[in-house]
């Protein structure tokens, strides 16, 4: 793994805590601030995150669609083809969120080919106070590129520039490799492995929870 100093913050970190099976999920609770509606990952020219938006419903839905067998082994949503109408409901969904401070939804796309959506990143305030969690997909052709890596990497600065928030968590299956790839490539630590509910056919009942948590400010 790599040893990857944490950025600073003006909060010192919570401690650590390592239970046996998976906590509780806490009430989700909304975040003071909002990070940047467009991030430009630096090593990704190219490539932007956009916050998601109804203009882009469609071009997700047919992102989705295509890339269903790839998604399918590790998100419980992609076991069945969403129509436009669905997609179309969970952006304004995810518009809403985003307005109240509970979750940051991001698409990727390439410059080259504009309207075009490559992938999902999302910054949730799912997981208790001071924290938030990174979710992401990378569409099929465009796995390899170390998009995801470069865009988590932004998400995270984008998380620790939130006041309050001291703790970025990604969580994923022990059999998704490549996703605990880009966690440890970023210097996330592995803090603890836990039991899960299997939601997807790929999962195999534990979940490992990814850390990196931010240095107290000088």
């Amino acid at each position: 793994m790599n040893h990857v100093m944490p950025p600073p913050c003006g909060d010192v970190p919570t401690p650590d805590l390592v239970p046996t099976a998976v906590p509780p999920v806490p009430p989700v609770s909304a975040t003071p601030g909002r990070p940047p509606e467009l991030l430009r990952p630096a090593g990704a020219p190219g490539i932007t995150l956009r916050r998601r938006s109804p203009a882009q419903s469609l071009a997700l839905n047919a992102a989705v669609r295509a890339d269903l067998d790839h998604l399918r082994p590790w998100l419980e949503w992609a076991a069945e083809a969403p129509t436009p109408a669905r997609t179309a409901e969970l952006t304004e969904a995810g518009t809403a969120a985003w307005d109240a401070g509970t979750d940051f939804i991001y698409l990727a796309g390439l410059d080259a080919e504009p309207g075009r959506v490559i992938g999902s990143f999302g910054l949730h305030r799912r997981i208790g106070p001071g924290a938030l969690e990174i979710g992401y997909w990378v569409g099929t052709d465009h796995v390899g590129r170390g998009i995801a890596t470069t865009a988590v990497r932004a998400l995270t600065g984008a998380a620790f520039a939130l006041p309050g928030v001291h703790r970025v968590e990604i969580h994923c299956d022990p059999a998704n490799t490549a996703s605990a790839a880009v966690a440890r490539r970023l210097g996330f630590r592995l803090d603890r492995e836990v039991d899960a509910p299997v939601r997807a056919p790929g999962e195999t009942g534990r979940k490992q929870i990814w850390i990196q948590e931010c240095r107290p400010a000088p």
